[in-house]
């Protein structure tokens, strides 16, 4: 392997060596278009989940997208760059959030109390994620909120299967405690 690399040596490397790293190159490996197709089915179905809402996740989700793309010469550059389109996602999502709740107060007495009541379950659910530790919380959001399993959101947070099941399991015991006890 090293008469390989010497200056003048007239053995050149095969060209189906196996290689650990990619070669530098100008062109990313992945282009946004595919980075797209990869990703807006799954982050379409999360955003819908949290949001209740089809139009609503549509829009944050190509707010998402453009946001990623704008910057995609550095994101594709990250180790995960599907964690920073998820990320500003959830961040579109709670600015919104914050813009209804502030809308909201001014609006007292016109809205139904049962939409009173899924904001303050919304509330609670947030406050107890709050209350996660990081790891918790990201195990419980790739894995319930996100639908990846246990393997890929591992991946993800490159830390073992096993570790993120034990994350998620003591995220949602966490979160229960926390939901009785505000109820009780």
């Amino acid at each position: 392997m090293d008469r390989m690399n010497e200056p003048g040596s007239a053995v050149s490397e095969p060209v189906t060596a196996p290689t650990t790293e990619p070669a530098p190159t100008a062109e990313p490996p992945v282009t946004f278009e595919a980075f797209f197709q990869a990703e807006h089915a799954r982050l379409l179905r999360a955003l819908f989940l949290v949001t209740g809402n089809e139009q609503e996740a549509e829009e944050l989700m190509q707010d998402a997208f453009l946001a990623v793309w704008e910057r995609w010469d550095r994101v594709r550059e990250m180790e995960r760059p599907t964690g920073y389109l998820y990320r500003t996602a959830m961040n579109a999502f709670r600015s919104r959030v914050r813009r209804a709740a502030r809308a909201a107060k001014r609006l007292v007495g016109c809205a139904e109390e049962d939409e009173f009541a899924r904001a303050d379950q919304r509330d609670a659910v947030a406050r107890g994620l709050g209350t996660l530790t990081p790891r918790q919380r990201a195990a419980l959001v790739l894995t319930e909120l996100l639908g990846y399993g246990s393997e890929e959101a591992g991946e993800i947070l490159g830390v073992k299967a096993v570790t993120v099941r034990v994350l998620a399991s003591q995220g949602r015991t966490a979160m229960k405690e926390k939901l009785e006890r505000s109820d009780g």
